[in-house]
């Protein structure tokens, strides 16, 4: 049994597991994947046998999150038709829930609903759930577009004595048995069927409203009655057929999700309103690639044939577009095709829906990697290999800088053992020394102040010598930790190595030749996660530096109210803005805050020149 992978959602969906050559030999459907797919992982004791027999043989398990559990029931069944797992035994043949089936051989084909094996020759519409709101459709059907309903026996015999049943009389049947129409007219009614069970509702919903009105205004209630029944059986049949769009829509929806140098493509083909296939490529990225970039690059693999190209395709986000993208899908299909970013809708939704699938691919294989130690132990081997190393880097040190136009200067430390990130080891460190915006000598001294630590007391665990020091930024940056380890007397005790940010270039001491590691490579990966890491550490505490001076600056000037006084007001209120919401009362209240102080406070901040802080005024690194 293959160990239990990390990240499953606890949204509905299904699920599939596929074997060693990657065949889909398992699909299933579940409210919260999370809860269905631990119960398969327990001791093989506690499982049935046809479990323990599917478990043996799998190697690998991914799902699909859906809207709701129908979804996911409905989905089910396009899974299984598509890939016909053998251990599907109940459903491998699609008995589970009824189709309507047209037998186009005949000359005056008979609808009717089956749970059959499917057979060449007979067109087949659904699956549906509701089987009762189906039957209740199919009646309507019948009532708008009279196709025969009878045996092939009882045709014969109208035929032969020339006279309809009672069906003709009530409407309900066309009279083929009696020349009544003619074989065209009668497949028009076949295709109209057809484009029913295909989605395209709204011309028997347009019949269906019109017989209703026109019933209420000769006050027939009773007729008016059963055209809204059957206007209410359409809408549940058709909302059983609609696993994400309630439309007649044949489109692709495409989305690209990214984390640091990863990025996932997933493409959700939709048929009718259904979600029939699903596609997802995970790629490394090379440097900061738009969305448009990442897609120009797999549109061949995507699209290997012409009659794969829907007429519309939808994508997550403007940085998807680009001329390219267009270009390619029209000369593929022969047509124009239109690639548009839905703002609102289902349509919005399901795009959506396609971002998060691909979020959760990169979360999973990032999980992956992390709880693989065998990938874990490649990755730092490979490291260092690469830079020279005397022995693989147990545990990584990454330096990174973060300001605004030189204020607030911070930088932070992340470390890894290995291979996974010790956020206990994490610091941050206020820029003293540096003026101005020099980020050469803010790491200088960020370096030197760390090397301190460890000079001064190296039986400390918390800031013992690190394996390697990746500095994040050039040449520059590299030599000035350097010189700082220099001016610490600990020239060659330190391995400093440093990560260019857009290339991804690896500079070591002494040379100007960069180390390129593999794309694609568990090493790559790996620095690419430490240097992210540290760049969201330093960012998220700059944010919060430059945080608190803006309120420090906005109560500045009020005599009493020193730095203390500041900070217990902040957790008292929570924000600035609250704490100019809060009346002279409240301010009073305050049993720590002399009451003059208080007073001008609050004149201090009802002032009509009080400086503003808002969210929106922020500008992020």
């Amino acid at each position: 049994m293959f160990p239990k992978p990390s990240g499953i959602p606890r949204q509905s969906g299904c699920y599939l597991f596929r074997n060693e050559r990657g065949v889909v030999i398992y699909v299933g459907k579940a409210l919260s994947l999370h809860q269905r797919l631990a119960s398969y992982f327990q001791r093989p004791e506690a499982l049935t046998h046809k479990t323990q027999a599917l478990m043996s043989e799998a190697t690998s398990v991914e799902w699909i999150v859906t809207p709701s559990e129908l979804d996911a029931l409905i989905l089910e069944n396009e899974l299984i038709k598509e890939n016909q797992p053998r251990y599907n035994m109940r459903l491998k043949d699609d008995k589970s829930f009824p189709y309507v089936a047209i037998d186009s051989r005949s000359e005056f084909p008979v609808p009717y609903l089956t749970r059959g094996r499917h057979v060449k020759g007979v067109r087949y519409f659904g699956p549906f759930v509701d089987v009762g709101a189906l039957r209740v459709a199919m009646e309507e059907l019948l009532q708008a577009f009279p196709l025969r309903s009878c045996t092939k026996h009882k045709f014969n015999y109208q035929q032969r004595i020339h006279r309809p049943c009672l069906l003709f009389d009530i409407g309900k049947c066309s009279g083929p048995c009696v020349g009544a129409i003619d074989q065209e007219g009668y497949q028009d009614l076949v295709r109209s069927w057809a484009r029913f069970f295909e989605g395209d509702v709204r011309q028997l919903r347009t019949i269906l409203e019109t017989r209703m009105h026109d019933a209420a205004q000769r006050k027939h209630y009773e007729a008016a009655a059963v055209a809204r029944d059957g206007l209410a059986a359409l809408d549940r049949a058709a909302s059983a057929q609609s696993v994400v769009l309630d439309d007649h829509s044949n489109l692709d929806v495409m989305a690209v999700a990214t984390n640091g140098g990863r990025a996932a493509v997933a493409r959700f083909r939709v048929r009718h309103g259904r979600i029939i296939g699903r596609t997802v490529h995970l790629v490394d990225r090379s440097m900061d690639e738009l969305d448009g970039e990442i897609l120009e690059s797999l549109l061949p693999d995507m699209y290997l044939e012409r009659d794969s190209v829907p007429p519309v395709v939808l994508v997550a986000s403007e940085s998807a577009l680009s001329g390219l993208l267009g270009e390619f899908l029209n000369s593929r299909r022969g047509r124009a095709v239109d690639v548009v970013v839905p703002q609102r809708g289902r349509r919005r939704r399901v795009t959506q829906l396609a971002l998060n699938d691909a979020a959760a691919v990169i979360n999973r294989d990032s999980l992956r990697r992390q709880s693989d130690h065998n990938v874990r132990a490649r990755a730092l081997s490979e490291i260092g290999s690469a830079l020279g190393l005397a022995q693989p880097p147990y545990r990584i040190e990454c330096f990174d800088m973060s300001h605004l136009q030189g204020t607030n200067y911070v930088g932070s430390m992340v470390v890894f053992e290995d291979g996974l990130p010790v956020k206990a080891d994490y610091r941050h460190f206020n820029v003293k020394e540096a003026l101005g915006n020099d980020d050469v000598a803010a790491m200088q001294e960020v370096v030197r102040r760390r090397l301190v630590y460890w000079r001064e007391d190296q039986s400390r665990t918390k800031f013992r010598r690190a394996d390697l020091m990746i500095i994040d930024g050039g040449l520059p940056q590299l030599h000035a930790a350097q010189q700082a380890a220099a001016s610490l007397g600990l020239e060659g005790a330190v391995e400093f190595v440093a990560l260019a940010k857009r290339e991804e270039l690896l500079y070591r001491p002494g040379t100007s030749v960069a180390v390129v590691l593999e794309r694609g490579s568990e090493s790559l990966y790996l620095v690419q996660r430490i240097r992210d890491e540290a760049h969201r550490f330093a960012i998220t505490f700059h944010r919060s530096k430059r945080g608190k001076s803006m309120v420090a600056s906005s109560l500045e000037g009020v005599s009493g109210l020193g730095p203390a006084r500041r900070d217990r007001l902040l957790i008292q209120f929570g924000s600035l803005n609250a704490l100019r919401q809060a009346s002279l009362g409240e301010l009073q209240a305050l049993s720590w805050l002399p009451e003059a102080v208080a007073t001008r406070l609050y004149d201090h901040l009802q002032a009509p020149s009080a400086p503003r802080l808002s969210k929106g005024n922020e500008v992020d690194e």
